[in-house]
């Protein structure tokens, strides 16, 4: 059996024409659909990666001593976490790559349910389907009804739509998780761009009450720290769940490559380059936000993230092509479920220069 007759169609391979149409424009792409950042890795990141460019030897699975500390003390002095003892902390190579193998890596299988929200990162349900259990989309506990899933996915801020999920919301999830004998997955990796109202983690002691049982959150410095390329992420939380990823990733050599761990260590260790690049995408937002309601766009959610939840009121593969015709690329709300069919996703991850073309051809 191929692998690949288990999954969808790569969403981003459906719009390739209406990316060429896009890139017909006389004034050139403004490429707003995937989130990739195009601002430059801070200096202090770089020196950290290039000074243990000369070390020969393999790095561990589980990250320097420095790493795991430096993480530990982002987390508290950025989002208020605490409690998270450094050996629960756990390099990723990207946090794609661990959200789509983290159910294989927890051992789930046919007969487990993996719950993902309704409109969801596309990667939730590419893990659940590549062991072969169900993925199950809810929002809301009573959807889930008296099943008793594996594994939770909860995502706050989200991706697409920027929602956030309230403390009394997490609380809910963490009682219900822990009264069904589930695991509850956090990706927090838009918790540093928080436009308005504030966003909690999982492992919030206003949530988890200090107690990090069954509990993951899952880190990205690919977004505010600019550093896609570097595939560099960690997950946090329950010391038994980290130790048992550990494990496993050990046996598979999971690893992070050793330059690529100097530079997460600088980048958690400096707020400084963090707080500036948030407020480039502030900026940012605020101009496509105004460009977008005077072009008769609505706006949902988008209280988080890098990215704006627009409609039009019609189908979205309509909004792309308008959007097309004006040298714009979005991405279609329907690459994030069933329940997204009038709404485009719009990134804020374009230079200032083509932020402002995208207002301009707006208006």
């Amino acid at each position: 059996m191929r692998v690949s007759s288990l999954l969808p169609d790569f969403p981003w391979d459906t719009i390739a024409a209406v990316r060429k149409k896009a890139a017909a424009h006389p004034g050139g792409l403004v490429d707003l659909s995937v989130g990739t950042p195009v601002d430059p890795v801070d200096p202090l990141i770089q020196a950290a990666l290039n000074s243990v460019a000369d070390v020969p030897g393999y790095p561990t699975t589980h990250g320097t001593p420095e790493l795991r500390a430096a993480a530990v003390a982002a987390m508290t002095r950025r989002f208020g976490i605490t409690g998270v003892d450094p050996a629960a902390v756990l390099p990723v190579i990207g946090t794609k790559e661990l959200i789509a193998g983290l159910p294989r890596l927890l051992g789930l299988g046919p007969d487990d349910l993996v719950v993902i929200p309704e409109i969801a990162y596309p990667t939730y349900e590419v893990g659940a389907l590549l062991v072969g259990a169900k993925p199950w989309r809810a929002d809301g506990l009573t959807q889930i009804g008296p099943q008793n899933p594996a594994l939770i996915y909860v995502n706050s801020p989200s991706n697409p739509t920027g929602k956030v999920l309230g403390i009394d919301h997490l609380r809910k999830v963490v009682a219900f998780a822990r009264e069904r004998g589930a695991i509850v997955a956090s990706d927090e990796c838009y918790l540093g761009l928080t436009w308005e109202g504030e966003a909690v983690s999982i492992l919030d002691p206003r949530v988890s009450d200090g107690d990090h049982t069954g509990l993951l959150a899952i880190h990205s410095l690919s977004k505010t720290s600019n550093l896609a390329s570097y595939r560099a992420g960690f997950v946090a939380g329950d010391p038994e769940l980290v130790a048992e990823l550990l494990e496993v990733r050990k046996h598979s050599g999971m690893m992070l490559p050793f330059p690529i761990q100097a530079a997460m260590t600088a980048a958690l260790g400096d707020d400084t380059h963090e707080a500036q690049q948030r407020e480039r995408y502030r900026a940012r937002r605020e101009i496509l936000r105004k460009a977008l309601h005077q072009a008769g766009f609505r706006i949902d959610f988008s209280d988080a993230g890098l990215y704006l939840w627009a409609t039009r009121g019609e189908p979205c593969r309509v909004t792309l092509a308008w959007l097309a015709d004006r040298g714009i690329l979005a991405a279609p709300g329907d690459f994030y479920g069933p329940r997204s069919p009038e709404h485009v996703r719009i990134a804020l991850t374009a230079t200032d220069e083509r932020i402002a073309e995208a207002a301009n051809r707006l208006a």
